[in-house]
């Protein structure tokens, strides 16, 4: 199906996003980083309308950062704190900050820097990615998870900061990750290699910190999700652009927005991504979650199956019968920063609504309960809505 022909003020967005260079530049605490006030937590997705509706993998890892950044003794006040209103969670993308599945990110935590190397206004933060343990993203509350924030954001945080020696150019790494068979989001492990090549032999003086890293493949994730906020920063503001700048979903709600409307979520209900669950009840899969979704929607993750066969044989099942061509259909740009791969980037919100076909998400899928943790992974199509009420907003404030 042949789209109309590229909206000017698409093109002008997509190409503003095709030249920004992000570099993994620093770590900076959250507080400080972002304007992060003290009594405030960020969460992934849009925001949730109250207390009451944060979804329960959420709820858990924010009392775990209550405990950490001492806005609570212990989780129980932390829930009570969070449930009355005096502790405030927003939504991460709000702050230029992206966050995965249920992971919270509180003002001392320490956060990745990525920035154009072109334009550095055009900046983005994420949390440290937490690694095979008990981390947060998972969305359990207990005191392994406390115990292994603390180190992550403290020891590891601090070997980190000494290993890396200045800015890393990660469409690089991204590439090189796509031809070893990543597809930058549900499988990272050739960009993370690439990653602790680089760091060493520093990290090699924390014996602690380099096994973490070497048995974490998913290390390069949190700063690709970065990165991807980071390019879409520069197309953020243009007029009458649909260009997509950013998606999530808090377990509750799936929302995007898009270049033309700053900072205005367009939201739909949040289904389960479709997956194997194992042994799970169907009714314990959360609804779709994680800022991860911005990868994707970038045209990694699920739309850039086709370079991960290792994400074909284990999620390709999952993928609706279009999956595979979606790339071709609705991303519009060749980026030359990949150079001979081909890849391409681009989804206005506009193609979405001309064609009648939406992308593609690989998530995890995490327990409902906040119980399991992580049930497995899944692929999840996103509802038409959002796009259609984002292309007839521009429509109406034209």
């Amino acid at each position: 199906m042949a789209l109309p022909p590229l909206n000017t003020a698409d093109e002008t967005a997509l190409d503003a996003i095709i030249a920004v260079r992000p570099v993994w530049r620093s770590l900076k605490r959250a507080g400080a980083a972002v304007n992060l006030e003290a009594n405030t937590l960020l969460h992934a997705g849009p925001a949730f309308d109250s207390p009451a509706e944060i979804t329960k993998p959420i709820f858990n890892s924010a009392c775990i950062a209550a405990v950490i950044d001492n806005l609570a003794s212990n989780f129980a006040a932390a829930g009570e704190a969070i449930g009355n209103g005096e502790i405030i969670l927003r939504p991460a993308q709000d702050y230029q900050v992206v966050t995965p599945l249920a992971a919270v990110v509180s003002p001392t935590m320490w956060l990745h820097e990525v920035v154009d190397a072109n334009h550095p206004a055009y900046t983005a933060f994420a949390p440290i990615n937490g690694g095979n343990g008990p981390a947060m993203r998972l969305g359990i509350c207990n005191d392994a998870v406390l115990a292994h924030i603390r180190w992550l954001n403290g020891p590891f945080a601090e070997s980190l900061a000494a290993a890396h020696g200045g800015d890393t150019d990660l469409i690089a790494l991204a590439a090189h990750g796509l031809r070893e068979g990543d597809d930058c989001h549900g499988r990272t492990p050739a960009a993370t290699a690439e990653i602790i090549r680089q760091l060493a032999p520093a990290i090699d003086r924390d014996p602690v910190a380099r096994r973490f890293l070497d048995d974490g493949p998913s290390f390069f994730l949190n700063l690709w999700m970065a990165a991807c906020k980071c390019m879409f920063s520069a197309a953020v503001g243009i007029s009458g652009s649909s260009v997509v700048t950013a998606a999530g979903g808090n377990g509750a709600t799936l929302g995007i927005q898009v270049a033309g409307a700053p900072g205005r979520w367009h939201t739909a209900p949040a289904k389960a991504p479709r997956g194997d669950l194992g042994k799970m009840a169907d009714d314990r899969a959360l609804g779709a979650i994680g800022d991860s979704a911005i990868i994707d929607v970038a045209g990694f993750g699920a739309m850039a199956m086709s370079y991960a066969p290792a994400q074909r044989e284990g999620l390709g099942r999952f993928m609706p019968e279009d999956g595979l061509s979606l790339p071709e259909l609705l991303l519009r740009k060749v980026h030359p920063g990949f150079g001979d791969l081909g890849f391409r980037v681009g989804l206005c919100a506009r193609d979405v609504v001309a064609s009648g076909r939406s992308p593609v998400i690989s998530l995890g899928i995490l327990d409902i309960q906040g119980i399991a943790g992580r049930l497995g992974g899944g692929i999840y199509r996103t509802p038409m809505e959002p796009f259609t009420a984002a292309v007839d907003q521009i429509a109406g404030a034209g």
